[in-house]
């Protein structure tokens, strides 16, 4: 008993959300749709609590090695259950406007971030599994949460036959990992790989790397992601751009660092491998799309594809460089989607590129807001975007793949046209129509503000105090 009250004190946050979550429900269930906005901001408020819960609790490991709570771990889960909070208060709103709220939106939400949290603390093979499948099948259901949409429901659909394939891809990799290793847990793979770095063992770990690629919508395993972020509803799509995204990199970090550090030169060129080809996709993909989603979603693609590139260094600073890169990269698109929330027109969304023409006519604040944030995802310097580039490039270039760099710099000017010309219909061309935009949505329009100030100029002044928490994180990782 006293092992496993030690055990649950360490998940103490997955602990709280999971249990959280069932009340949550249970209220939803007795007080009907009625209560949606009391459910959504209770799951705000658990969902914070699990930020504090995870960063002020103890490290340690915990059920045999299967949950590690490390500085790694800590600083994924806290970003991961901040930016989802971010999304129920994105789809509140949203949800209400389209007639279509009920108490299931925040509460799967919550239950994605506990599988979020398990994927980001997990030791071995098995709590990696469930992780994935926990926050995935929650995910499903969001992605079709809009069912009277037929493009949800095909997004939902192909979401998930996409995702039990790449499911299946991981489970044959980590029995493959097992068979050849013995163990489940990380560490005692690690320790087996030093002595017997087999073909058997490197097979199972490409079969691993695929189904986690899947994950993180990396090229050439992103078939599911330009029709999913167009079908899904708009707020649903903002989580998917953020909190998921950051999970599976914190668990791509702990799996092949953690677990198979010793045959880095291995896996490291599958990495390289999946970064330049997503720089391709998410480059050239981007330039034909109409549809902005649509374009986050490649743009997406290409930026997974740079945080991969940090990985890949396999070093201390590459996986600082990757952490630096993906909260940067999540307070973008938090804003861009907060945006694009915020923008309507005779009570229709604003879907088109060409739809933001001449919108600096009647919403010039959220047209400067828009081009602080495009140009801080194209990498401008001094927005956060560069910075977050600036990271991953020197770490990469630092562990002799200064060619991979180049080319993703390249990529970089290649995909800098879509985000330019989004600019230019903004600021230099003339609407389509005279009919204004609608009143914007307070909460949707102010977080988008804010995540631009972030971009610039409050990112100058907070990476004094994210490179060495990042650090830390980085420096910690295997020490819980």
């Amino acid at each position: 008993m006293i092992d496993l009250s030690s055990a649950l004190h360490l998940a103490a946050s997955e602990a709280t959300l999971a249990v959280g979550a069932l009340v949550l429900l249970m209220v939803g269930a007795f007080a009907s749709d009625k209560s949606t906005r009391l459910v959504s901001l209770l799951s705000v408020l658990l969902l914070i609590a699990g930020a504090v819960i995870a960063i002020t609790g103890p490290w340690g490991q915990a059920f045999n090695g299967a949950y590690v709570a490390d500085p790694l771990a800590i600083y994924g889960k806290s970003v991961i259950y901040l930016s989802a909070a971010v999304a129920i208060i994105l789809g509140d709103g949203w949800m209400r406007r389209t007639r279509i709220a009920k108490t299931e939106y925040p509460i799967l939400i919550v239950l994605a971030a506990v599988g979020m949290g398990m994927m980001a603390s997990s030791g071995d093979l098995i709590s990696m599994y469930v992780g994935i499948e926990l926050h995935s099948l929650a995910l499903y259901v969001l992605a079709a949460f809009h069912r009277d949409d037929a493009k949800a429901s095909e997004a939902g659909l192909k979401y998930f036959v996409l995702g039990a394939l790449s499911s299946g891809l991981l489970l044959y990799g980590a029995s493959l990992i097992y068979g050849f290793a013995g163990s489940m847990r990380f560490q005692d793979i690690a320790a087996f790989a030093v002595d017997n770095p087999g073909p058997g063992l490197i097979f199972g770990l490409v079969f691993l790397i695929c189904g986690l690629a899947f994950k993180v919508s990396a090229a050439p395993f992103h078939m599911w992601t330009p029709d999913v972020y167009e079908g899904a509803p708009t707020p649903v799509v903002a989580l998917f751009a953020t909190a998921p995204k950051m999970a599976a990199m914190v668990l791509i970090a702990r799996a092949l660092e953690g677990g198979f550090g010793e045959a880095h030169a291995q896996w490291s060129q599958v990495l390289v491998a999946i970064s330049l080809v997503s720089f391709a996709v998410g480059a050239f993909g981007g330039l034909a799309q109409k549809d902005i989603q649509r374009l986050l979603a490649y743009s997406s693609i290409a930026n997974i594809g740079y945080a991969l590139l940090g990985l890949a260094a396999g070093t201390s600073a590459g996986l600082q460089a990757m952490l630096i890169f993906m909260t940067l990269y999540v307070i973008d698109q938090i804003g861009f989607f907060a945006i694009l929330l915020s923008l309507s027109r005779s009570g229709r969304p604003i879907r088109r590129i060409q739809d933001l023409a001449g919108l600096k006519k009647d919403r010039p604040l959220t047209a400067v807001a828009l081009t602080i944030l495009s140009l801080s995802v194209l990498g401008m310097p001094p927005m956060s975007g560069f910075w977050a580039k600036y990271y991953v490039f020197g770490a990469a270039a630092n562990a002799g793949l200064w060619i991979v760099a180049a080319i993703g710099l390249v990529a970089s000017v290649v995909a800098a046209f879509y985000y330019l010309r989004i600019i230019k219909l903004m600021w230099f061309d003339a609407p389509a129509d005279e009919i204004a935009t609608d009143k914007a949505p307070a909460e949707a329009q102010w977080i988008g503000w804010a995540a631009a100030a972030f971009s610039f100029p409050l990112v100058l002044g907070a990476l004094a105090w994210l490179e060495p928490v990042t650090k830390a994180a980085a420096a910690g990782f295997g020490n819980g």
